[in-house]
């Protein structure tokens, strides 16, 4: 039967060795940044990544306008495109009133389902090309908690590598201390001359 001796690598015994006590400072190291560093690095990187977000939607809404617009084109019977896993829409001609009461028409992705007739609300930009919706808050806060996780991901993956290495070079000393020690021992054992 097995029994286990807690914290055997932080008490002297003449069977620790440095290797040991090295592997058990790692693992508290290890722990603590992950307890401490990876969420701090995450929330971080997603603080980062909710100031860009805003500034990159106030930009597009100040340079983009919505326009309340009539389907006036041909809605295609073939399935709708997607856009960059955004919602499904269709290039067709529609058509609106601006405040001068001038009408104008254009090319526009409007959302599946429309028909010929319909009001949607479409985007232009400054030059009268289709864009899409400057993001909303949603978006930017979607955006904030992926970046977050993922520089939180990030960093426990480097942690864990490091830990890794550590360990792995611990044990290659480990072994190299064991062949060491049983060179010296082994002649008592096996009354060989070595």
């Amino acid at each position: 039967m097995r029994t286990r001796v807690r914290g055997w690598r932080w008490r002297r015994n003449p069977l620790r060795r440095r290797s040991d006590v090295v592997e058990a400072w790692t693992v508290l190291a290890v722990a603590v940044l992950m307890l401490v560093a990876a969420p701090l690095i995450g929330a971080v990187v997603g603080w980062w990544a909710h100031d860009d977000a805003r500034a990159v939607a106030a930009e597009q809404r100040s340079e983009r306008h919505r326009v309340r617009a009539d389907v006036v084109g041909r809605v295609p019977e073939s399935p709708p495109t997607v856009q960059g896993g955004r919602e499904r829409s269709y290039r067709v001609t529609v058509r609106w009133t601006e405040a001068g009461g001038t009408t104008k028409t254009a090319t526009a992705r409007v959302p599946a389902g429309t028909d010929r007739g319909d009001t949607v609300d479409v985007w232009f930009d400054s030059r009268g090309r289709s864009v899409t919706a400057p993001p909303d808050e949603t978006a930017i806060w979607q955006h904030t908690l992926v970046m977050g996780a993922c520089g939180a991901g990030g960093t426990i993956a480097v942690i864990l590598l490091g830990h890794s290495v550590v360990r792995g070079v611990a044990d290659r000393r480990r072994l190299v201390e064991w062949e060491r020690d049983w060179a010296l021992t082994e002649p008592q054992w096996t009354r060989r001359r070595a």
